[in-house]
């Protein structure tokens, strides 16, 4: 038998997706796959994970948060 080797791409818990235009410019945060709000700045997202229980001990660690479209400094439409 042959076995195919495949990456294996975890998903995180947390997802902030890309910049969306408006006043003021915001991101949409997913939590486990799920839509849970908008985030204008940094700290919304640490709050928003917070009100759900999950603690964010490293915003760089992809395997607790994906920043799509930006990173953690990314609040403004390109």
């Amino acid at each position: 038998m042959t076995e195919f080797a495949s990456p294996h791409l975890s998903r995180p818990r947390i997802m902030v997706l890309g910049v969306q235009p408006g006043r003021p410019p915001f991101r949409i945060v997913e939590i486990d796959g799920e839509v849970v709000g908008e985030a204008t700045a940094l700290i919304d997202v640490l709050r928003v994970a917070a009100v759900r229980g999950i603690v964010i001990h490293d915003l760089d660690d992809p395997d607790v948060v994906r920043w799509v479209g930006g990173d953690k400094f990314t609040w403004q439409p390109r």
